[in-house]
């Protein structure tokens, strides 16, 4: 498969890696200091686009992809609120595609599937408050992160006495979100479940960032054969 990596950071370099050690060619690489290449030849022949870039330029990139006849793989999160409604539009009705996902470790894929069973069955018991703690690396700036969002999105949607979720609040019908940055933690999430009598807690602990690259590259092999907009529960069947 021929793969053209936006975005060449930490991440974008990592996926680098793992996609040549699966046998993909890597056809071209867009950074800040490049951006006249989404024009170029390479990058149209390319099958996938992986785009691992900043929130205020994620949606341009997805139209440069798109004009170009690429497919796109996205893991950069903040874009939506603003852009969401287009991007639905632009895969639902004009063709394009783009495999969104807030977090691509395999790993959180089987988490947020846990989480989601768990939080059907709590609904049933109301002596458990619910709460939730996300920690990344002090580079970091968004908060909470995607994934954090994500999850808590899941728990509201099926536990009837939490209304939505929040950062920073005592009121018992909102979901209490915190957020902690330090060191160079690639990412840790907890959901607590307490009550008088007990503690029920479930945590995903990432070791390094390989499980996020992976997982980008496994997408891309994913979008390779399908259309529209896809995200890690049409490649995941949990």
């Amino acid at each position: 498969m021929k793969i053209a990596l936006i975005g060449y950071g930490k991440m974008g370099k990592m996926i680098e890696q793992i996609a040549r050690d699966r046998g993909h060619e890597i056809v071209s690489i867009i950074d800040i200091d490049n951006q006249q290449d989404f024009d170029s030849p390479e990058f149209a022949s390319a099958d996938v686009a992986i785009e691992f870039t900043a929130p205020q330029a994620a949606y341009g990139n997805y139209l440069k992809a798109w004009a170009a006849g690429v497919k796109v793989v996205s893991g950069s999160t903040g874009w939506m609120k603003e852009h969401g409604d287009d991007v639905r539009r632009q895969c639902t009705e004009g063709g394009k595609t783009l495999f969104w996902a807030s977090n691509f470790s395999i790993g959180v894929a089987i988490f947020s599937a846990v989480n989601r069973y768990l939080a059907k069955i709590m609904n049933q018991f109301p002596q458990y408050d619910v709460e939730m703690e996300e920690t990344h690396h002090v580079h970091k700036l968004d908060h909470p992160s995607g994934t954090a969002i994500t999850l808590a999105e899941e728990i509201v949607e099926r536990i009837d006495r939490k209304e939505q979720w929040a950062e920073d609040t005592t009121d018992p019908k909102l979901l209490r979100v915190d957020h902690i940055r330090r060191g160079e933690v690639p990412g840790i999430h907890t959901i607590r479940y307490d009550s008088d009598a007990d503690l029920i807690t479930i945590t995903h602990d990432a070791h390094s960032r390989k499980g996020f690259a992976l997982g980008a590259v496994l997408a891309a092999e994913y979008t390779k054969e399908h259309q529209g907009l896809l995200t890690i529960s049409d490649m995941f069947k949990f």
